[in-house]
């Protein structure tokens, strides 16, 4: 077994991988709010993460101490349905290289971000860790499910043959700065607020803005267009419309409420991050504990964004999950809550989208 070891410390050499996304940014703004002056990252054109040799070579020169591993290819219902191959590789490949070699070069502590979609679909709600493998996963996220799935074992195993301090974290619903728009491939809220914010545009007739927008977050879809009212003839004002019948429930976290648990965990002492109860929980939820329907998000995000118009549920497309909440009070036991009300959060977000 390997010896204790101390919380991370200012001069501690620590690797975000995935520094330039959602959560990985975020990480790396919470560590440097923290006191945290080495801080290790690479981007993608510089280091291929589904590379073992690549990872390999990066670990054995730079030797990072702690690891968060924010890499992930990641997307909603569209992307997960059309592109599962990728999916399940490049996060297997991702996770099985980082994993590794955090345990070859000696790494003090690993900390693993999961998914809350390991868990079955018709799980007890809300949802505890043991519900982890307890069913059926949701078919349109499956292959990603399973990826996630398997870094968690990777590093329960390590940990139990290697003597290893690897931890995983589930987060529920992430949304912030610097999230994903793409409207083919992109989580719900920031899908919502793009096609809130392109149909105020379009009832005010600014196609400058629209066309910016293109420019900066990706195309829109024909579909999405034509309710709009782009390119038709016909004087409709702009509609919105949304996938699901709007009953299903999710809960969603601010990603700084996410940066500040991930460091929050990672400094835990050993003892405390270990359920002793139950040694083979070898993962901790982190979420909000509250739950909103997508129609009351609709509205929220609506007010926020500032579009009065006509929004329809097209009852045709998937809903995804009926419901999932996770239940956080192994996190809140150890002393940790999340602190950002969602229309706050929805603000800072739309604040951001904006700014680009």
């Amino acid at each position: 077994m390997r010896n204790t070891y101390s919380d991370l410390q200012p001069d501690s050499r620590v690797y975000v991988a995935g520094h330039r996304g959602l959560v990985g940014s975020s990480i790396v703004k919470c560590l440097q709010r923290k006191g945290c002056r080495n801080i290790v990252t690479r981007s993608h054109s510089e280091l291929d993460l589904t590379n073992q040799n690549a990872v390999n070579d990066f670990f054995a020169t730079e030797r990072p101490e702690y690891v968060f591993l924010a890499a992930a290819k990641v997307g909603g219902i569209l992307a997960n349905n059309t592109y599962p191959a990728d999916f399940i590789y490049q996060n297997l490949m991702i996770e099985a290289n980082i994993i590794h070699a955090s345990f070859r070069y000696g790494a003090k502590r690993l900390l693993f971000l999961g998914s809350s979609c390991i868990y079955p679909k018709f799980a007890a709600q809300p949802m505890k860790e043991s519900e982890l493998l307890q069913g059926p996963l949701e078919s349109t996220n499956e292959p990603y499910a399973i990826a996630k799935i398997a870094g968690i074992k990777l590093c329960e195993s390590y940990n139990r043959q290697q003597g290893t301090d690897f931890r995983s974290v589930m987060p529920t619903n992430l949304f912030g700065p610097k999230d994903n728009f793409d409207l083919e491939n992109s989580h719900v809220l920031p899908a919502m607020i793009r096609k809130f914010h392109l149909a105020k545009l379009a009832m005010a007739g600014n196609m400058e803005a629209i066309v910016k927008n293109e420019q900066t977050f990706g195309p829109i879809p024909p579909d999405i267009k034509d309710a709009l009212g782009i390119g038709r003839a016909d004087k409709q004002p702009p509609r919105v419309i949304l996938w699901g019948t709007g009953m299903a429930k999710r809960e969603f976290l601010y990603v700084d409420d996410l940066a500040d648990a991930c460091v929050f965990i990672m400094n835990l002492p050993r003892k405390s991050y270990r359920d002793v109860t139950n040694p083979m929980l070898s993962h901790i939820n982190i979420g909000t504990g509250k739950e909103i329907s997508i129609s009351e998000l609709a509205d929220m995000v609506a007010k926020v964004v500032g579009f009065d118009g006509e929004v329809i549920f097209d009852a045709a497309k998937p809903d995804g999950t009926p419901r999932k909440l996770l239940d956080v009070s192994r996190l809140k036991h150890l002393g940790w809550v999340a602190r950002t009300p969602l229309k706050e959060g929805i603000k800072r977000a739309y604040e951001w989208f904006q700014s680009v």
